[in-house]
């Protein structure tokens, strides 16, 4: 999955700047979800990215059915029995989700990378995969057309958002854009090959004729945008990329806008008469889902639960 990379008591205390009691104190009250490997508490990013959307959105985002969507090309199993499951790793998908189950559909979550999620919608892992994947000019459907080979598919845009760096308060190293990737005075982070952000990074170097090896910091890999701008705070690096939402829950950066990301939902174009994805459809179109979303500063709206391209 995109982020199981098992994290500490310590490590998930130091992400929400508190003690470890405290997050003792949450484990026995319910409120993030841990597991145990022998004695010892273990967390995913997940859990930890699930428990600070519902601190800050504790109505709209209880939790989800969290289903697991291996692809079947690296790890045989069977899809869970659920009406539909939704990968991608936006809290609005948990949000769309609880709609759906509250319309008597019952909808599963996967928190898959968008490559990896279309990977998942090409083999019937899943139903709908959220993607943001940049090719150097669009968003989203060369990549479609790639990983669904000869598949109709239809994208539904969710949002738009802006992807940019994260740099220490105040700019200290003056970082204007990816041009600055070259410079030997400036430390980024990076993703996990695969990530959207990865993608992105890698295509802007290639654009911009900045060879991968060249850049300090490159293989230094974290778990998720949230993670990433907090190490950037603390001095880890210099830059990391991410999303200007990300970028208000942590303090000690600024964030430098670089450009706009169209983020979609894909379909198989059949499965548009199916109920449940009929249901999708109309919850996405609906004002309650639209109001209910529509305090989420840093996303763009004006698309949602249109059918913005077929492939």
């Amino acid at each position: 999955m995109a982020q199981n990379q098992s994290l500490s008591t310590q490590e998930v205390a130091d992400i929400l700047h508190v003690s470890k009691s405290t997050i003792y104190d949450l484990i026995r009250r319910g409120e993030i979800h841990s597991y145990k490997i022998g004695r010892k508490v273990r967390f995913t990013q997940d859990d930890v990215d699930a428990y600070i959307a519902r601190s800050r959105h504790e109505h709209s985002t209880a939790p989800v059915q969290r289903v697991d969507t291996h692809s079947v090309l690296l790890t045989p199993g069977e899809t869970p029995a659920t009406d539909l499951i939704i990968s991608g790793q936006d809290v609005v998908l948990d949000i769309l989700a609880n709609f759906l189950h509250q319309e008597g559909i019952f909808a599963g979550r996967t928190y898959l990378s968008s490559f990896e999620g279309l990977l998942s919608l090409y083999e019937d892992r899943l139903q709908a995969a959220a993607c943001h994947l940049y090719d150097g000019e669009h968003y989203n459907a060369a990549y479609v057309r790639t990983m669904l080979p000869g598949i109709p598919a239809v994208l539904i845009n969710i949002s738009y958002r802006t992807q940019g760096f994260y740099v220490q308060k105040g700019n200290p190293k003056s970082v204007r854009g990816w041009e600055d990737l070259s410079r030997q005075d400036v430390c980024i982070l990076n993703r996990r090959p695969g990530s959207s952000a990865r993608i992105l990074l890698d295509v802007m170097l290639k654009q911009y004729g900045i060879p991968a090896a060249s850049v300090r910091g490159y293989g230094e890999i974290k778990q998720s945008h949230l993670t990433m701008a907090a190490a950037v705070a603390a001095g880890e690096a210099d830059i990391a990329i991410g999303t200007e939402r990300i970028s208000r829950q942590i303090d000690g950066i600024d964030f430098i806008p670089l450009l706009e990301e169209r983020y979609d939902l894909v379909l198989k174009k059949d499965a548009l008469e199916t109920e449940p994805v009929k249901k999708l459809l109309e919850v996405l179109n609906s004002q309650a889902f639209h109001r209910e979303i529509a305090h989420f500063s840093g996303n763009d709206y004006r698309d949602l639960g249109r059918i913005i391209e077929e492939v």
